[in-house]
């Protein structure tokens, strides 16, 4: 007896991949897809039990992969004060909405809020640190930057990490004064004794995070991701809650987890002592790469850049280590047998990052180690072609020239600004340059990214260099093929051809025809299923 699909989808279109195209239908067995074809191909393959699902010309793909985020992050920070944009475009919002959370609040809980930019707000400045103590007088509170390396702290929240104007600037960050008094401002490694001061999150804490992180992305069609630095808030004890949040059912998405691995924090010796390097693992939780961050976010001024950003101070961004230290970090994740995805936004970070891999590379040969470049968004022609020959790749996220691209007008000029994260460059190089949201820095919501790959348009309208478009085909193939090859993956997920894992994503409209301003206003995931199952269906 021929085998009967346990799903059919059909009366496409079903993009199955670049080289694959398009077909009418699909059949799944258990976690795989069984075939692809024309109705009549795919008709013999339905039985008595196969649930027939009719896509009326909706869309189906393969799983997208948001290839770089951070799931503990954003599920976490689902409950904390809402600052971004859409929610506070003003300060007063803003405050107020500190202020509301804090009347609801006992003395001295701490008050956690993310999403503010500065360029967006109103007032075009950060909120200062007396502003926030006039919103939440009895409470501490720490109100995170969109990129994730900014924050701004109240009085109390700097008391309590024992910051005052007397403290020295560590290395690596950035604690702003005015006129000989704290503003408030906290920049990269000077955020780490408030950060200390929070009471840690719970394995409790971090598995809800996982659990509540991973059901909005499969809302979104997102059946894979990477969760960008493992161990930021649990330290080791995150990759406990991984393991138990995969055994009590509680993981939803394939999770490829990047080792936090900074001098102080790491939590690689650890996680090689006990036989965790990339690949241990399965196609649902599986060790990725090993994570240093080597400056901070062009928006907030932090990227570590090779000339100065506009303005009066002349700064060049925030870098974190000594070129021997970060060389010396690298070697020692590369003898271990990691792959490497290391943060570098700035042309300056890009050209230490490249150096330290290609020296690691030289002395330990591994044509197919695939180390990354997180970000990339400063890159330049000479250091494009030293990826190539190297084997580096860029993993960018295109939806920050829709979210951040004014801001880095505003910071750095139009001249350098606008052919920021060069995609179709990196198409051309054979680059494989994949795509994510980088959440909580910006919502994983793909339709934005999709729309900034094909239009390179920010919020606002401003076009990013239009040279540096791709098309639908390319834009998907690097949400799904190109985010698996990212993770080593390529023969497992990305595509749907026969025995691929049964990742499917269903969109509300043919992406393949639609235009851009609907796929950004009017475009929803109806459908995704993940090995098989289908886990998500929006309500009608």
């Amino acid at each position: 007896m021929a085998v009967q699909a346990d799903i059919v989808l059909r009366n496409g279109p079903i993009w199955c991949g670049r080289e694959e195209g398009v077909v009418a239908a699909l059949a799944i067995f258990r976690d795989k897809v069984l075939a692809a074809g024309s109705e009549a191909e795919i008709a013999p393959l339905i039985g008595p039990r196969t649930r027939v699902i009719d896509l009326k010309g909706r869309l189906a793909t393969p799983g997208l992969n948001d290839s770089h985020l951070h799931l503990v992050s954003l599920g976490m920070t689902m409950g904390w004060v809402d600052s971004k944009p859409e929610a506070a475009p003003t300060l007063e919002a803003l405050l107020d909405a500190i202020a509301a959370r804090a009347a609801q609040s006992k003395p001295g809980e701490w008050i956690l809020s993310r999403g503010y930019d500065q360029t967006k707000l109103d007032v075009g400045r950060h909120p200062r640190r007396e502003e926030l103590d006039r919103a939440a007088p009895d409470n501490p509170v720490m109100l995170v930057r969109t990129c994730g390396h900014i924050a701004i702290c109240n009085s109390q929240a700097l008391r309590l990490g024992g910051i005052d104007e007397s403290s020295p600037t560590p290395q690596g960050g950035l604690i702003e004064q005015e006129n000989g008094r704290l503003t408030g401002l906290l920049a990269e490694n000077a955020r780490a004794p408030v950060q200390a001061a929070i009471p840690p999150a719970t394995e409790e804490d971090i598995i809800a995070g996982i659990e509540r992180g991973g059901r909005y992305l499969l809302s979104l069609g997102i059946t894979s991701c990477m969760d960008a630095a493992v161990g930021q808030k649990g330290g080791f004890g995150e990759i406990a809650a991984y393991a138990r949040a995969k055994r009590d059912g509680r993981l939803p998405v394939r999770t490829w987890l990047t080792l936090l691995g900074d001098d102080g924090r790491s939590i690689v010796p650890q996680c090689h002592e006990a036989g965790l390097i990339s690949g241990t693992g399965d196609d649902m939780l599986m060790i990725g790469a090993v994570k240093l961050f080597l400056d901070g976010s062009a928006g907030g001024r932090t990227a570590w850049m090779s000339e100065p950003y506009l303005g009066e101070d002349k700064t060049k961004g925030v870098w974190m280590w000594e070129d021997a230290e970060l060389e010396r970090m690298v070697m020692d994740a590369h003898v271990k047998g990691y792959q490497l995805a290391c943060h570098a936004i700035g042309d300056a970070a890009i050209e230490q990052l490249i150096t330290a891999y290609e020296k690691a590379l030289a002395a330990h040969p591994d044509p197919d180690r695939r180390h990354r470049i997180e970000h990339c968004g400063f890159s330049t022609p000479a250091q494009h072609a030293r990826m190539v020959k190297a084997g580096i790749y860029p993993c960018p996220q295109q939806v920050f020239i829709h979210d951040f691209g004014d801001a880095y007008v505003e910071v750095l000029g139009p001249e350098r600004a606008l052919p920021s994260y060069p995609f179709r460059t990196w198409f051309d190089l054979g680059l494989k340059p994949a795509t994510g949201s980088d959440a909580p820095v910006c919502d994983p919501n793909p339709f934005p990214n999709f729309h900034t790959m094909l239009t390179r348009k920010t919020w606002k309208g401003t076009v990013m260099d239009a040279a540096q478009r791709v098309s639908i085909e390319e834009a998907l193939q690097a949400y799904t093929e190109y985010g698996a090859f990212s993770q080593k993956r390529e023969h497992v997920k990305g595509r749907l051809a026969p025995g691929f894992l049964a990742d499917v994503a269903v969109f509300s409209r043919d992406l393949l025809t639609a235009d851009p301003a609907d796929i950004l206003n009017d475009t929803r995931c109806d459908l995704t299923i993940l090995g098989g199952e289908v886990v998500y269906e929006r309500a009608p």
